[in-house]
């Protein structure tokens, strides 16, 4: 777990006046589910958007695997293998749980390939790797389902699926337990560390327990900056990171 597949340095964006990542440093290596913490408005979903490339970065430089990728845009970032998911789902709730995942498989082929209106269940191209990316996330049962009436935790799931359909080396995720009861999150904790052979996962998440129970190395932010980097044991116990961010407890405490 010692190859930096994906490396930030300077990295800075700006809403106007306010200042929402102010030249932060960061890398992510292959194997490991590296956890980016803070309070509300600490930059930690702009960090994820100028990663997967839906924002431009303001200065700094983003590498990914010694390619200097900070320009490129989301489309070419995904077709590298850099896979993103959001904090509010993002699925096709009227079509099949198969059809918005080989969606996702469809646009990893690229345009030559994209033929939106072909039925995926005649397309083993599509429908193969889609059906993989379903088992993979504990959704392969009747793929052939409308999206749109699966609970909050399998559209979770779902756009987890959808990424990996992608064939991605990189998963963002964007607080993917927000919403969730303890059972959902429970799942969710088992699936992403399933994903850490394979992947290098940078996680956005407020749920705490679940941070601690997935995270190889914690990135705290607080108002734009790192104010500390290193093992969850080394971050739970530093005493700037809980007055910046936890008040008088520690990370964990109820």
């Amino acid at each position: 777990m010692t190859d930096v597949v994906l490396s930030i340095s300077g990295l800075r964006k700006s809403f106007g006046g306010i200042v929402a990542v102010d030249g932060i440093d960061l890398d992510l290596r292959d194997g490991e589910v590296h956890a980016v913490i803070g309070p509300n408005g600490a930059g930690k979903t702009t960090v994820i958007a100028q990663l997967g490339g839906a924002l431009p970065s303001d200065a700094g430089e983003i590498v990914f695997r010694g390619r200097r990728i900070t320009w490129l845009a989301d489309h070419e970032r995904a077709r590298l293998g850099i896979a993103r998911s959001f904090q509010i789902t993002s699925i096709f709730p009227e079509l099949s749980v198969l059809a918005n995942v080989a969606l996702a498989a469809q646009a990893r082929q690229g345009p030559s390939y994209f033929r939106m209106w072909r039925t995926v269940r005649g397309d083993s191209a599509l429908s193969e790797p889609a059906l993989a990316a379903l088992q993979r996330v504990g959704l392969e049962g009747d793929p052939y389902r409308p999206a749109g009436i699966l609970s909050h935790g399998e559209h979770r799931q779902l756009e987890i699926a959808m990424a990996l359909a992608t064939e991605p080396s990189i998963l963002l995720l964007d607080e993917p337990m927000a919403g969730m009861g303890a059972e959902e999150s429970s799942r969710m904790v088992d699936l992403i560390r399933s994903l850490k052979n394979g992947h290098a996962i940078l996680l956005v998440e407020h749920d705490m327990d679940a941070v601690f129970a997935l995270a190889d190395r914690v990135t705290v932010m607080v108002n734009g900056r790192v104010i500390r980097t290193g093992a969850p044991a080394e971050v739970r116990a530093d005493a700037a990171v809980r007055r910046a961010y936890l008040g008088e407890g520690s990370i964990g405490d109820a």
